[in-house]
């Protein structure tokens, strides 16, 4: 089997992020999700914190720009770090996959990296909520009714960051590879099916 960079992105509460660690384990490939923040913050000297208010949020929506405008009418500066933010993390997604392939967690990696190496997109997603709010509920340590209306406003401000930075549609099946349903699956055999594609 020859290696390949995964992308894998996921619906909030669909363990996309289980997946992508049971891959790391089993092909032995590094695995990156918030730790890409650190480093471009390290790499870049852009704030951490600053990364993280800015990292997959709402982007693009007309009330948001009119928000951000009003905000930072003197401060051009802030109009300009989401833009500074993503910048940073796609240099060093192609730096990385230059020394070796690896696995990326949203951030629009497929889109960055789709020119650069072979890539395996993938959109892992969950068609039991009972089960997704059990996830966040057991991760997040929220419950009933907030995890679910978590697990909505996360899809929402995800759907609209890769569209604002990609032009494209989150979720839309002609956009990746494999399409998997942990809630039919399961986490570890969505590792299977992800491994068994690559061969």
């Amino acid at each position: 089997m020859r290696k390949q960079t995964i992308v894998i992105d996921r619906e909030y509460g669909s363990g996309g992020r289980e997946v992508a660690k049971i891959l790391s384990r089993k092909l032995e490939m590094k695995f990156y999700d918030g730790e890409l923040l650190a480093l471009a913050s390290e790499r870049y000297g852009i704030d951490l914190g600053i990364m993280k208010d800015y990292d997959e949020k709402r982007m693009g929506s007309l009330l948001y720009s009119l928000a951000m405008a009003a905000h930072c009418m003197d401060d051009y500066e802030k109009l300009e770090t989401p833009y500074k933010i993503y910048n940073a993390q796609e240099k060093l997604m192609k730096q990385l996959v230059r020394e070796s392939p690896c696995i990326f967690l949203g951030r629009c990696a497929g889109e960055i990296l789709k020119d650069e190496t072979p890539v395996l997109n993938v959109f892992i997603y969950g068609d039991d909520m009972q089960k997704k709010i059990a996830r966040v509920e057991a991760v997040d340590g929220i419950s009933g009714r907030e995890a679910e209306s978590r697990i909505h406003k996360k899809d929402a401000e995800r759907k609209n960051y890769y569209h604002y930075f990609t032009g494209k549609e989150w979720g839309n099946r002609k956009n990746y590879a494999l399409c998997l349903n942990t809630s039919m699956l399961g986490y570890e055999k969505a590792a299977d099916v992800i491994i068994a594609a690559m061969e």
